[in-house]
């Protein structure tokens, strides 16, 4: 159970707190340039830092308001949703209401073992909904859209990743590893269709100039964060390890791994640890004897296996081709903003972060490429055992 000062900030934060933002989001979005925020609606965000300032400062004489994990971590979350909205609307930093918002966003965020912001997970798998509705920061429908297809891709991956992490005790030749390696492949598909149908539903210049913003790297106390992304969760790394595509001794994704550690919920960083160490169902296939190779079972499971693959890595196209180059590349070369410096939610130039998420690609795709450490080779081997 929450204290009644922490159901009254939650409250804040589902009616108040979501109008002031999206009636700002209104009034940029009006401007011919509609990157510009600073000194619109000053009215505006003087009522959002004294409002959320007094919670904010109450909270803290409150003290010690975590009541265990999942009230503690839903707090959190309500602080974040602070900081990151008055990172968007460009406040100063060094307000007050900043200042202590940090203090409490640190002492929990510390006391839980996780970044002090507001993680994807907020916004996506622990966002309760109150009669019907969920928190957002705006009313915007365009940010509803993008939420409800991202939690629903999201549980995706995590039951594939599920269905994977069954077949570990089981080994690849078990009958019913191939009946969970369908439900991986299933489960992938149904990520492609809910994609497919976020990105025929998403007004690209209503995400880019209204939702993005809210995920923007921003200071809690003096260090740094990135912002919150849709992949922080551990079942779409559990996948790239258990199918072999990515590698824990490869640099470039370990250190992936480890940036994204503190962003997840600590019981996922354990599932991720955990699969870290593990041999991967491809090398798996790889190592197979002579005799196993020409069992009845071998050709069944590896082209199932195979197929999950494939699902997996055109999960990984989709998402380059259609969200990264349509709904933030091309508007921010159309607007002229690409050299701008706060243009991704990570922190790096959009340059440097497309080619990273390029290199990501070309890993859970499997493409031929003699720079980095992808499987083409082994995935044409593995097809012609076939």
């Amino acid at each position: 159970m929450s204290t009644p000062l922490v159901n009254d900030f939650d409250h804040w934060i589902r009616t108040r707190f979501v109008d002031i933002n999206t009636e700002l989001e209104h009034r940029y979005f009006a401007q011919q340039r509609r990157e510009e925020v600073s000194h619109v609606g000053d009215d505006l965000k003087t009522s959002l830092l004294e409002e959320s300032g007094e919670f904010i400062r109450l909270l803290l004489g409150e003290g010690n308001t975590d009541e265990g994990f999942d009230s503690g971590f839903d707090l959190l979350g309500n602080v974040g949703f602070v900081l990151a909205a008055c990172r968007r609307h460009e406040i100063d930093e060094h307000h007050s209401t900043l200042k202590n918002a940090s203090a409490l966003a640190m002492q929990l965020g510390a006391s839980l073992g996780v970044v002090p912001r507001f993680a994807s997970a907020h916004l996506e798998t622990h966002n309760r909904a109150i009669n019907g509705k969920y928190k957002t920061f705006t009313h915007l429908e365009d940010e509803k859209t993008f939420l409800d297809y991202n939690t629903r891709g999201v549980f995706g991956f995590v039951r594939a990743s599920e269905a994977l992490l069954h077949t570990l005790p089981l080994g690849i030749s078990h009958p019913v590893t191939l009946d969970l390696l369908n439900v991986a492949r299933v489960a992938l598909q149904q990520v492609v269709e809910n994609n497919t149908a976020l990105f025929n539903e998403l007004d690209v210049d209503r995400f880019f100039y209204n939702v993005r913003p809210y995920y923007k790297t921003h200071k809690v106390g003096r260090h740094e964060y990135r912002g919150a992304n849709a992949g922080d969760f551990a079942g779409i790394n559990v996948i790239d390890l258990l199918l072999g595509l990515c590698r824990g001794d490869d640099p470039y994704y370990s250190q992936l791994l480890v940036d994204k550690f503190l962003f997840m919920r600590p019981e996922e960083q354990l599932i991720l640890r955990d699969c870290m160490r593990r041999t991967s169902l491809m090398d798996a296939f790889l190592n197979a004897t002579e005799e196993e190779r020409n069992a009845s079972w071998f050709k069944p499971h590896l082209q199932a296996f195979l197929a999950v693959c494939e699902a997996h890595g055109e999960t990984a196209r989709q998402h380059h081709e259609q969200l990264i180059s349509r709904f933030i590349e091309s508007p921010a070369a159309k607007y002229e903003l690409t050299k701008r410096q706060d243009m991704t939610a990570s922190g790096p130039p959009l340059e440097i972060l497309l080619a990273a998420l390029q290199k990501l690609h070309d890993l859970r795709t499997a493409a031929p490429r003699d720079d980095i450490p992808t499987r083409y080779n082994d995935v044409q081997t593995l097809k012609g055992f076939l």
